[in-house]
């Protein structure tokens, strides 16, 4: 009788549920009777606390299309795990005794940067973990391709697209701000397909000049309206010459509650021009995934459970070159996975005349 554990941590995406379905079934499939799945509740939290149960077969049926996790998910800062708080609970030691409680072979995690960083500490600790790469962000080292991220590119591309019907009715100038604190993956791409004028990305610092220069040069063209597509990471140029500290410092006196509005209240004073700023916020992350996320996550499931019978461990589920691979948690954790600037979308948006504001 082989014993899995499956938790999800961290922020929820679309194909969670698939994910969690492709091990089981796959487990199921390879194994029959003989596999016993414990689902943990609420992420690392659940592991900490034995906050658990045994799942029954039935439980994986009817969530292909579901967004969300029903297994309930938290964030669980890597930081403080290793940190005794005042409720003397040592994380660390804690997880390992109930991982042992369960008697489990192997535990499978699904989440993105901070979750592995978790992971991988888990298996230098001795515990059988295999991890499946989960991120609207698409930012996770090791694989070339995250669940949730195409079904996140569906949304806000959805957003734009609407926002260019009641821009160019009114002629209006349209800041639209997409997920992505530190890399600009959803937003490069979302820029594309939506067809913004200008995108915004963490790895380009932008300069107000370039911005209200296409925006100027729009108007002598005719154009009435123009789409600005802002990563919530995005940084100016002044900023990327600060050290972390200060830009810390310079962000938290910001008067504006995202980096969207600063934009957008720059273009007005730069241009005179009217601005409307959108931020689609956490609906870029809910809902059903999309077809080619309720597939991806399927593989990435189904490899999970080959190569837990293997014996295969310490590992997360990646895709390489459109093959699903093991790949060392070790090359993983604490990685982040940037946009490169000789990135071939990045070269595709320059050359149609898509601004980075630089």
């Amino acid at each position: 009788m082989k014993k899995i554990g499956i938790l999800t941590s961290g922020g929820d995406c679309q194909g969670l549920n698939p994910a969690i379905r492709g091990v089981a079934k796959a487990l199921y499939d390879r194994l029959g009777k003989e596999v016993k799945i414990y689902g943990i509740r609420d992420g690392y939290r659940g592991l900490i606390e034995g906050d658990y149960d045994v799942m029954k077969k039935g439980d994986f049926s009817g969530i292909l299309t579901l967004g969300g996790t029903i297994l309930g998910t938290s964030r669980q800062p890597f930081k403080q795990m290793k940190v005794i708080g005042e409720d003397g609970v040592d994380k660390v030691e804690a997880m390992k005794n109930n991982y042992k409680q369960m008697d489990l072979d192997c535990l499978v995690i699904l989440g993105g940067n901070g979750t592995h960083k978790t992971a991988n500490l888990l298996s230098n600790e001795g515990l059988n973990v295999i991890t499946l790469p989960k991120t609207i962000d698409n930012d996770l080292w090791g694989t070339d391709i995250t669940f949730g991220f195409y079904s996140a590119l569906d949304v806000a591309t959805d957003v734009i697209d609407r926002l260019h019907t009641t821009a160019t009715s009114h002629g209006r100038i349209f800041v639209v701000e997409i997920m992505g604190h530190k890399a600009g993956w959803l937003n490069l791409y979302a820029g594309v397909a939506g067809g913004a004028d200008v995108i915004l990305i963490p790895e380009i610092p932008y300069s107000m000049d370039k911005i209200t220069e296409v925006i100027d040069n729009r108007t002598k063209d005719g154009k009435v309206f123009s789409i600005v597509a802002v990563a919530e990471g995005a940084i100016s140029l002044e900023e990327s010459k600060l050290s972390k500290k200060e830009f810390k410092a310079a962000r938290e006196k910001m008067p504006y509650s995202s980096i969207a509005y600063r934009v957008a209240d720059d273009i007005a004073k730069a241009t005179g021009h009217e601005v409307r700023v959108a931020v689609p916020g956490h609906i870029q992350r809910g809902g059903s995934p999309s077809p080619y996320d309720r597939v991806l996550s399927t593989r990435l499931g189904a490899k999970a459970a080959e190569l837990i019978c293997q014996g295969t461990f310490g590992c997360m589920v990646g895709v390489r070159n459109n093959q699903v691979v093991p790949v060392p948690l070790s090359e993983v954790a604490g990685k982040l996975k940037s946009v490169p600037l000789d990135n071939d979308v990045i070269a595709s948006a320059r050359s149609i005349g898509v601004s980075f504001g630089d």
